[in-house]
């Protein structure tokens, strides 16, 4: 991707370094695109739907408390470029949402990017890496370790600056559906425990096409480089339900998938990758195979 090195965003906070301090992750807040590896592990392990806590049910509200805040942590020169990377692609993100917002009629509001290290309180609860980048609507932040794009490369094989970027893009969607009170309705509708998946599949579909929205900006843009695509959607088949639960070493059961699979992330990015347009990203009037509850919602 074509980008420019600047000053960073005012809308980044760099938390690197400081420490969290104790309290356990207030599960229903949010959850992220690596959080489903652990929720599905201990599913297959206690023969449990440990996903039924992202209802809200399973509430582990952090102690009060924590440690005092620190310098944020100088890191490798390539993760500085990592950060500045972010920085430059979180303007971008809310410049372009700002635009769509006011085609709307209505005003964005700008999130905040958290960059952390291992752990992070946040307005959900506190985290460690290992759940993944993840948005919390309580406090408007997106909270990503840099750590987290080594295992995109690594574990998951998906690499390059738009892969990354497409984590990003996916979790400011979630922002978008906050402000337009899509989230809230979900949230809403969780009180049926069998639709609860279904629906959390949706809202992530969803997330993923406004990620392709963006994408379809910057390409007309000229940002986009040859391989682009091909990374963002590797990314996006990579965090796949499916292709988490084979890495988890169970059995593919989409009956438990909260995210939707390889085949339908992808193809829901390229959908808002090439049309460009918010109103083809309604995944709540859409039929999608093997996925119950179809069930439309209303923006504000």
């Amino acid at each position: 991707m074509r980008w420019t090195r600047g000053n960073r965003s005012e809308d980044l906070e760099d938390r690197r370094g400081e420490s969290p301090g104790r309290g356990g992750l207030r599960v229903g807040g949010g959850i992220g695109l690596g959080g489903a590896v652990i929720l599905l592990v201990l599913s297959l392990v206690f023969g449990q739907n440990f996903f039924a806590l992202l209802d809200g049910g399973g509430d582990l509200t952090p102690s009060p408390g924590g440690g005092a805040p620190t310098a944020p942590r100088k890191g490798s020169p390539a993760e500085e470029q990592a950060a500045d990377f972010m920085s430059f692609v979180l303007d971008d993100l809310q410049s372009t949402w700002a635009r769509e917002f006011t085609r709307l009629g209505q005003e964005y509001e700008r999130a905040k990017l958290v960059l952390f290290t291992d752990a992070v309180r946040s307005g959900c609860g506190a985290a460690e890496a290992a759940a993944g980048p993840f948005y919390c609507p309580e406090d408007r932040k997106v909270y990503i370790d840099l750590g987290f794009y080594d295992d995109l490369k690594n574990r998951f094989g998906a690499s390059g600056d738009f892969a990354q970027a497409y984590v990003l893009a996916h979790e400011i969607g979630h922002h978008v559906q906050h402000l337009l009170g899509l989230t809230e309705q979900v949230r809403g509708q969780h009180a049926r425990p069998d639709r609860a998946n279904a629906l959390s599949v949706r809202l992530e579909l969803q997330a993923d096409c406004l990620a392709g929205v963006w994408a379809h900006s910057t390409n007309e843009r000229r940002l986009l480089e040859e391989g682009d695509v091909e990374e963002a959607l590797a990314a996006a088949s990579a965090v796949g339900d499916d292709r988490i639960q084979k890495q988890a070493g169970g059995r593919v059961t989409p009956e438990t998938r909260t995210h939707g699979s390889a085949r339908q992330r992808a193809g829901w990015f390229r959908r808002g990758l090439e049309s460009g347009r918010m109103q083809d990203c309604d995944t709540f009037r859409t039929v999608l195979p093997g996925v119950e509850s179809r069930a439309p919602l209303r923006s504000r």
